[in-house]
């Protein structure tokens, strides 16, 4: 069985980590039996967060009265300190905690430092104080803020984005957290459904000692999958590279990853779906892309107000626009037939 220890926290798990993003999709019942599922597989660090709607109190559920059993990390998007214990305190009850083991500021647009003015990081150090929050972390998608949160020396984790598609600078901070003793929390390790291999995506990972991936899980035999990796843990192959290097070829370049910080948009557009529509027909069954449903949220491109909006929140610098009408030519072509995905 594979291990990774979270820098200076202590906190040494599996390195399979659950993403309870996903199970806000699905009744309670089958969100509870999926994490009860994962912990009696091995599988003991659960991420969530305070705005992945009823995730938390899924998780709370199904960790009541075994709380010290898990290692459970929640977030807050919080940008002042009265939102900031506010949020905690929500987060407390839906956990049915009376303690966070890492509690992250949710992909702030800075990095929260002492003194800034927010009284965030002041807050978190009380929280810490008073034992609500064991260690202190930071996600983001933003390279600039993650970068100098590591150099700050003021966080145990952070959490960002960290697949085989990631760049040269994502690598190395990958290696910065490493250095600075801080535990490195990888999300979007299948970059948001566009990567279809999990063997592949497991073996990249485990050349990293000090990355944890958190997998998005919502059906049982995607669990099954990432639990049968922990008596049998993907190794890298020349099969495998090979399978990565095409992935990269093919996805390499500008492309919404699906993070979902362009919304909502004005217009009603699902952005985070709609300016990936090419990729996801070619790369998952293309019938779940053509139902009548989703021709009516691509159609919706159309009211497009170009004002700007969604490009202005993009932690990838991405013309969401022009992503959204390229991927709406493509689409009606392939509806009309005159391009095939097969």
């Amino acid at each position: 069985m594979e291990t990774v220890t979270l820098g200076k926290t202590g906190i040494t798990v599996n390195k399979n980590g659950f993403g309870a993003l996903p199970i806000q999709r699905i009744e309670k019942d089958a969100a509870v039996r999926l994490a009860r599922k994962a912990f009696d597989g091995g599988i003991t660090f659960f991420d969530t967060a305070r705005f992945y709607t009823d995730s938390e109190e899924k998780l709370g559920e199904a960790f009541d009265g075994m709380r010290e059993r898990v290692f459970i990390a929640t977030k807050t998007a919080a940008l002042n300190a009265d939102d900031f214990w506010e949020q905690l305190s929500v987060s407390l009850c839906n956990l049915r905690t009376d303690y966070i083991d890492i509690y992250q500021f949710h992909n702030p647009p800075f990095c929260p430092k002492p003194g800034d003015g927010t009284g965030l990081y002041e807050a978190m150090e009380e929280a810490k104080a008073q034992g609500k929050v064991r260690h202190i972390g930071i996600t983001n998608h933003r390279l600039a803020v993650a970068e100098e949160a590591v150099d700050s020396g003021l966080y145990e984790t952070l959490q960002f984005p960290f697949c085989y598609l990631a760049s040269e600078e994502d690598t190395a901070l990958v290696k910065m957290c490493r250095d600075a003793g801080m535990g490195f929390i990888a999300m979007k390790a299948l970059s948001g459904g566009l990567i279809t291999n999990a063997r592949a995506a497991y073996a990249f990972e485990a050349q990293y000692d000090n990355v944890l991936p958190i997998w998005g899980i919502q059906r049982e035999e995607e669990l099954d999958e990432f639990l049968s990796y922990i008596e049998n843990p993907p190794v890298m192959t020349e099969e495998l590279r090979t399978w990565i290097a095409h992935d990269r070829t093919q996805l390499g370049g500008e492309f919404c990853r699906g993070c979902g910080y362009c919304m909502p948009c004005p217009a009603g557009i699902e952005i985070n779906n709609c300016a990936r529509m090419s990729l996801l027909l070619r790369r998952s069954p293309s019938e779940l892309q053509l139902t009548p449903e989703v021709q009516e949220k691509m159609k919706k491109i159309e009211d497009c107000l170009h004002c700007g909006q969604c490009m202005s929140k993009c932690p990838y610098g991405l013309d969401t626009p022009a992503l959204l009408e390229k991927n709406y030519e493509d689409y009606k072509k392939v509806l009309a037939g005159e391009v095939s995905v097969k």
